[in-house]
């Protein structure tokens, strides 16, 4: 787990410097109504934190399995991530994902076959949630810096 809690603090370390490069001109604007503003779409990385810290935490003690799901776009829409300023939501993501490098640390190596809640069908294992988090991260931060 270590050697991705290193990915996640190298990825947060270069990213987060690039998103407070982009300047909030039109970060709430959404191409489409069935489409995220980029403000949004790191509102939803900071909601997708959250629940993943859950599960995270829960896996070790064998309670993830049981975990609700949640659904990503009431989330972000009762949430209000354009009314909010770009330098407060990165400084947020920034935090969460470093509590999380934390988290990821201390996981024990045993854990990780702990089972998760992802509102898949099966639950599935933490260690393959946590790869997964730097993944989806990935996936969404290129939506923010290459759109």
């Amino acid at each position: 787990m270590r050697d991705i809690a290193q990915q996640l603090k190298e990825f947060i370390g270069v990213i987060e410097p690039q998103l407070s490069k982009i300047k909030e001109d039109d970060l709430g604007l959404k191409p489409s109504l069935n489409e995220w503003s980029k403000k949004e779409i790191l509102g939803h990385l900071i909601d997708s934190a959250a629940n993943n810290h859950q599960r995270f935490v829960r896996a070790v003690h064998q309670v993830a399995d049981q975990f609700p799901t949640y659904d990503q776009n009431k989330w972000v829409t009762i949430q209000h991530y354009n009314d909010i300023p770009w330098s407060a939501l990165i400084a947020f993501w920034t935090a969460y994902n470093k509590h999380l490098i934390h988290v990821i640390e201390y996981i024990p190596i045993e854990a990780g076959s702990s089972l998760c809640n992802i509102g898949k069908e099966e639950p599935v294992r933490l260690d393959f949630v946590i790869k997964d988090y730097l993944r989806h991260l990935h996936h969404h931060i290129d939506d923010i810096l290459n759109k």
